[in-house]
C-alpha cells in the first residue's frame, strides 16, 4: 500500500447494519464503543459520532495485553480530558471487566434515581459497537458468564444483533462490526490492516508486512531486532524488503531452487505482531 492509497468499500451488509444501529439506538440508554488499545484512534469509526449523537457513551480500550502500557495510559488520560468515560480491559484475562457495570450505573445515575423515585426498577440497556475484530463479542462473553456471543478471530463474524443480560437490570446489545465507506488516511487503513480489522485477502500481504517493518524499525526497533535476531544487521541501512528477506532466510523459509519465500515470511510477521510476539506495541500517536 502506498502513502497515497486510500481504501474504499461499502458492502451491502454494512449499509444494512448502519440502518439497524440507528433504529436500535432508540432502545438503549448508553453506547459502549469498543476500540483496539493498539489503535485507540484509528479503530474508532467516525460514522458512530453522527449516529450516536448526544447519547451517553463509554470508550473501552480492549486488548490492553497487546498494547504499549505507557501509551495506553496516555490515551486514557487523553479521552478523560475530553470528559469521555473510558475503561481499559483485557478480555482474555478479565482485567478491568468488573469495573464496567459500576461505570454504566455512574453514567446513568440520574436516570436510575428518577426511575426509583417513581417506584420503577429500570433496566439499563447498552449497545456495544465497534469496527470488526476489536473484541466486542469477547467482551460480552466475559460479562454475560455463560450466554455466549459468537466469536472468531476474523472481521465480520458477528452476523446479527443479540441481547445479553449481564447484571440484574443491565442488558447488552451486541452488533456487527462496521467500517466506514472510505478511509482517506492511508496510515489509518494500514493500521487497521495490521491488527486484522481489514481482511488480509484484500491487501498486498508482502507490501503490508514491509510497511509494518518500517513502523517497527522507526518506533520499536529493539523489538524487531530482538524477535528476529537482527543484531548483526544495521536495520537503519536496510530497506524493508531486505529486512523481510533476511527474516525469511533466518526462519528457513525457502522454496524450490533455494529462493526465499517472502510471502510466507510476510504472513508470519503479521501473525506474530497480532499475537504480541514482538512485544506490546501501540500504533497510534496523538
Amino acid at each position: 500500500m502506498s502513502d497515497t492509497q486510500v481504501m474504499q468499500w461499502f458492502p451491502g451488509h454494512m449499509a444494512k447494519t448502519i440502518r439497524i444501529l440507528y433504529e436500535k439506538l432508540k432502545l438503549v440508554d448508553v453506547v459502549a464503543e469498543i476500540v483496539d488499545a493498539r489503535t485507540p484512534k484509528s479503530s474508532r469509526n467516525p460514522l458512530l459520532n453522527e449516529l450516536i449523537g448526544n447519547k451517553p457513551r463509554i470508550i473501552i480500550l480492549n486488548k490492553i495485553d497487546l498494547a504499549d502500557n505507557n501509551r495506553t495510559l496516555d490515551w486514557i488520560n487523553f479521552y478523560k480530558k475530553q470528559k469521555i468515560f473510558t475503561l481499559y480491559v483485557d478480555c482474555k484475562s478479565g482485567k478491568g471487566i468488573k469495573l464496567f457495570v459500576p461505570m454504566i450505573k455512574k453514567i446513568l445515575n440520574k436516570k436510575i434515581e428518577s426511575a426509583n423515585a417513581k417506584g420503577i426498577k429500570k433496566t439499563l440497556r447498552v449497545m456495544v459497537v465497534g469496527i470488526p475484530n476489536v473484541g466486542k463479542s469477547s467482551f460480552i462473553n466475559r460479562l454475560s458468564r455463560g450466554k455466549k456471543a459468537k466469536v472468531e478471530d476474523r472481521p465480520g463474524v458477528t452476523r446479527g444483533n443479540q441481547w445479553f443480560t449481564i447484571d440484574k437490570n443491565i442488558e447488552l446489545l451486541d452488533t456487527p462490526g462496521i467500517l466506514w465507506p472510505r478511509i482517506d488516511d492511508a496510515s489509518v487503513s494500514e493500521k487497521l490492516a495490521f491488527i486484522g480489522a481489514i481482511k488480509d485477502q484484500i491487501m498486498d500481504t508482502e507490501n503490508l508486512a514491509c510497511r509494518l517493518i518500517k513502523y517497527l524499525n522507526d518506533n520499536y526497533q529493539s523489538n524487531l531486532i530482538h524477535r528476529y535476531k537482527l543484531e548483526n544487521y544495521d536495520t537503519d541501512k536496510k530497506t524493508e524488503k531486505e529486512i523481510l528477506s533476511i527474516i525469511a532466510k533466518k526462519r528457513g523459509m525457502l522454496i524450490s531452487g533455494g529462493k526465499i519465500d517472502v510471502e510466507r515470511a510476510a504472513i508470519m510477521l503479521l501473525d506474530e505482531f497480532r499475537e504480541a510476539k514482538l512485544g506490546k506495541i501501540t500504533l497510534d500517536s496523538f
